[in-house]
């Protein structure tokens, strides 16, 4: 069952978007409604569309995964209940960002990660995606989101939603058009939060992208999954390997994710591409 290019688009919503990312399993149910409201807009306004979903733990799945380090590997029963616990916590987010899609008429369909993948040192090995392609085909809205992941070299390990999307388009042969990160404004010369003089970074290619990832740094909250600098090595690797694709980084401002979904705001944010 193949899937068109052209149509098809991954998105993720950063856990620090939808989530206060330093308390615990504290969910901005604000902005999950906005982007929820700005995707069925979107649906509706496009011919045929076929987006992949996929967003981050933010404060609920990192919280436990940080206290129990199952991004490391996990051996005593206590950790294995820390295991169940970032499991439990990455799911009940999900549940509230389905739900929120349902409420706006979406076809959101939860897939989860843990349920039918196996990684080996932190790296997923093998995913079974029959049932994601098909409801790609059949125009759901699939959901992904990260989470846990049993680990035939360290016991456990979590997979971050761009993980995901790599074992997908690299693996899995989904060839995305698009992906569009919701998260950051965009990327800077250094922290606009620390240093007034950052410019923003309005595109990263091979004549740069050295440089923007010397420049970039972790993340302001507890992030398991690596901070800035990950993100942007993964999505580079992902461009380089498909030079068709484009990654744009982008923030919440309203009415953003619809124009970027519909063929419009180029302007903003961060654009990453092969040239």
């Amino acid at each position: 069952m193949q899937l068109k290019q052209d149509n098809l688009t991954f998105i993720k919503l950063g856990g620090s978007v939808i989530t206060a990312k330093s308390g615990k399993e504290a969910p901005d149910l604000a902005i999950i409604q906005q982007l929820a409201q700005e995707l069925s807009r979107a649906y509706k306004a496009l011919p045929n569309p076929q987006i992949l979903l996929g967003h981050g733990s933010g404060s609920f799945g990192h919280h436990y995964a940080a206290q129990y380090r199952v991004h490391a590997g996990v051996q005593t029963a206590e950790e294995w209940r820390g295991f169940a616990l970032t499991a439990g916590a990455a799911s009940r987010l999900n549940q509230l960002v389905v739900d929120e899609l349902l409420k706006v008429g979406l076809p959101a369909l939860t897939f989860q990660p843990s349920a039918s993948l196996q990684s080996g040192g932190g790296k997923i090995t093998d995913w079974q995606t029959t049932t994601l392609r098909q409801a790609l085909h059949y125009g759901l809205l699939p959901v992904i989101h990260g989470d846990v992941a049993f680990d035939s070299a360290q016991g456990s390990s979590i997979v971050s939603t761009e993980s995901l999307f790599t074992y997908l388009i690299l693996k899995a042969s989904f060839i995305p058009k698009q992906i569009i990160l919701v998260g950051e404004d965009a990327v800077y010369t250094a922290d606009p939060r620390l240093d007034q003089a950052a410019q923003r970074i309005p595109r990263i290619s091979s004549s740069n992208i050295a440089t923007v990832l010397g420049q970039a740094g972790g993340s302001h909250a507890v992030d398991v999954t690596g901070g800035m600098q990950t993100k942007l090595a993964t999505m580079w690797q992902l461009v380089e390997a498909i030079p068709s694709l484009t990654v744009q980084l982008i923030g919440t401002k309203p009415g953003l994710l619809y124009q970027v979904l519909c063929g419009e705001g180029e302007e903003e944010g961060t654009i990453i591409a092969h040239e």
